[in-house]
């Protein structure tokens, strides 16, 4: 008798352990995608350089004032190209399944806007 309520006690630990083990830990991919400002104006461009953490398959979306028209590149797998135009317009980065520092760049000013670290 005490074999089985040792044995029982210790699978409704198993079981409770395993029932909480996942729950306190995110999915893969936030449904709420990470927003980052851009301006280029004067042929310059912020951000520089500045590196944003991101998740596994989380959207980004750059929120675009621009003065004049242009293309970011996001280095991805596939690679992006985003057409831009004068005014303000928001552009999505879809699709950063894989971990890893993703650059995105102004094809106009041949300048890195933002890194993104991708976990």
């Amino acid at each position: 008798m005490r074999r089985i309520l040792a044995t029982t006690a210790s699978l409704i630990c198993l079981l409770a352990l395993a029932a909480c083990g996942d729950e306190d830990t995110p999915a893969s991919g936030s449904s709420d995608p990470v927003t980052i400002e851009v301006t280029f104006s004067d042929g310059t461009v912020t951000p520089q350089g500045e590196r944003v953490e991101v998740e596994t398959g989380q959207d980004v979306e750059l929120q675009i004032t621009a003065d004049e028209p242009g293309e970011i590149h996001v280095h991805s797998t596939p690679e992006q190209e985003l057409e831009y135009a004068a005014g303000e317009s928001t552009l999505t980065i879809a699709n950063l399944d894989a971990p890893g520092v993703v650059d995105v760049e102004s094809h106009t000013l041949d300048q890195v806007i933002v890194q993104l670290e991708v976990s």
